[in-house]
């Protein structure tokens, strides 16, 4: 069975800058196994702080980072601090809302 890179995961805003700061791609291909993982799962495989995610593009929606994502999917890691009239019209208010009320 081969572990081959299945899915790329973009990383938007600081997330980006963070990533090329340490010599890195603002994108990784990464394996997905067919059960899927979550979000929480591929900010901590490519070691991503996360107290600076929001939440997680998949397939062009705004969820949480506790998404379950599969092998695939279409995936952007959200930074926090995306300005005002985006998190609305963009879903990530509704998405990072539960980081909120911790």
């Amino acid at each position: 069975m081969s572990n081959a890179p299945n899915t790329k995961i973009r990383m938007f805003g600081s997330l980006h800058t963070f990533r090329r700061n340490r010599g890195l791609k603002p994108y990784e291909m990464i394996y997905i196994p067919p059960e899927g993982c979550s979000g929480y799962d591929l900010a901590h495989e490519l070691d991503l702080p996360l107290n600076k995610i929001e939440g997680v593009f998949v397939n062009n929606t705004a969820y949480p980072l506790d998404a379950h994502i599969r092998p695939g999917d279409k995936v952007a890691m959200i930074s926090s601090g995306v300005p005002g009239p985006h998190r609305y019209s963009l879903g990530i208010h509704s998405a990072g809302k539960h980081l909120r009320e911790k």
